[in-house]
Parts: C-alpha cells; structure tokens; sequence
C-alpha cells in the first residue's frame, strides 16, 4: 500500500524497507470483539512523524497546525502483515492487530473516530502513522481496525473521520532533542493505575527524582499521566530510560 524507496524517508514515513513489488497481506483471523479501541490520552505530538512540508513520490504534503475541529469523510483502506513489526512514522511499533491509522496531514498522534458510512459501525484509533500515497484514499487503518468496521474482505469502505479532543497535550515539535529533560512513562484512565506505576518507578530511581502524576480531561473522560523529572541533563535522561528498561518497564517519552 505504502511503499517508499528512499531511507531518507525513515524519520518521516512509516514501514519503510520492503522491496518494490512486494504485496501487503492479511495476518491470521481475528474476531472483531477481540479488536480493543484506542483510549484517547494527552500523548505530545511528537517531533518525529511531524515535519512539514514532506514529500513522496513527487507529491508535497503539509502537517496541520492542529487536529482540532477536524471532520471528513472518504474512502479508508487497511494495511497489514507486510508492515507488521516496523516502525510508524512518529516511531512506535506497527501491530496489525491493534487500533491505529495513518494520515497524510493530521498531526501525531492523533485521536480519531472512523465511522463505516456503509454499516454504521465506528472506533476510535490512535493516527501514528503516514500515508495512505495511493488514488483518493483518505486513511490506511490496521487490519483490526477493518476487521472491527466490518470491511477487512472488501479492503476498502467509505468512512467519516472526527478527531476526538484532548485536553492537556503538549506539542513537542519545536523542541530539540537536548532540550528534553523529562519524561512521560505512561497515561491510564485510572488513577489507581497511573499512582501503581508511579510508586514502582520511585522505588526503582530512589530519591532525588520527582515522580508525579497528573490529571487531565477531555471529551471521553480523565487521563492520569505518569511523568518523571525533569533531571539535569539530556545524558541523565538517558540513564533514567535504561535503567526503566533494565526493569521490564516502558522507558518513556521524553519531553522538554
């Protein structure tokens, strides 16, 4: 579906590194009841994914300023065990299974709600991702997704897209990267949750380190982000997501 021959793309386009001619395929069946929506979360939009303007194949797209108020309708496409495991363009790990997309223009992430216009059946999904380069089509989806939407056979389904607000989200893509010093490890719909994590990382960098959680709102309900720091230097930085990974946890986000 998305296919790029340029590594110079890496930062920017996602699933890059397969060759010219090879062809998407499906993963193995999935129910659509064990496809979970996305939650949407103050995640920042990132600096990684966000350059505008780009270009592919000779054409320039440009990122909007903000997702706020967006509302279309067109054709969506999935795309599947061709990307499986490759990085998206803001960097995280394509899983076919799970509620993601991509978009030629709106910022990442993203929050979404697709509607099938064909069948009524909506979910949110997390935009991580660039693309679709391909005719008119307005947004690639996982395979899950199209499983969930009822249009995984078909391939392709007439769709609305509204972006679903979220308060608190900071926009990281005029930073650089030694200006990052703190991190966000994680947001949860449950303070109880977020106030676990919080005190397992405590115990894991001992004193010195804030470790703090923080509430915010939007149209669906409370996120609780977990964030640490800030520390002293981008090279502190480093150690802290180590020594996070070192114990089996996410090593985090940075931020300024």
């Amino acid at each position: 579906m998305r296919l790029f021959t340029s590594l110079a793309l890496l930062a920017l386009v996602s699933c890059v590194g397969n060759p010219p001619g090879t062809k998407d395929y499906q993963p193995p069946p999935i129910s659509a009841e064990a496809v979970v929506e996305a939650v949407p979360s103050a995640d920042p939009v990132s600096r990684m994914g966000n350059k505008s303007p780009y270009e592919v194949f000779g054409q320039q797209y440009t990122v909007m300023p903000s997702a706020d108020g967006y509302n279309e309708e067109g054709i969506a496409s999935w795309y599947g065990m061709k990307f499986q495991g490759r990085r998206t363009s803001n960097g995280e790990v394509f899983d076919v299974y799970k509620a993601t997309a991509a978009h030629k223009s709106l910022p990442l992430p993203s929050y979404l709600r697709v509607t099938n216009l064909e069948n009524n059946a909506s979910m949110i999904v997390r935009v991580n991702d660039r693309g679709p380069f391909v005719d008119d089509r307005l947004i690639d989806v996982s395979y899950g997704v199209a499983v969930k939407l009822g249009f995984a056979e078909q391939g392709t389904a007439r769709v609305r897209l509204e972006h679903i607000a979220v308060d608190g989200k900071d926009d990281w893509r005029g930073t650089q990267e030694s200006e990052y010093l703190q991190l966000q490890v994680g947001a949860f719909q449950l303070r109880s949750s977020a106030e676990r994590i919080a005190v397992q990382i405590r115990d894991i960098l001992g004193e010195g380190i804030d470790v703090l959680v923080s509430s915010v709102t939007h149209e669906t309900g409370t996120i609780f982000r977990v964030r640490i720091g800030p520390v002293d230097s981008p090279e502190k930085l480093s150690e802290v997501q180590e020594v996070l990974l070192k114990n089996g946890l996410s090593k985090g986000q940075p931020l300024p």
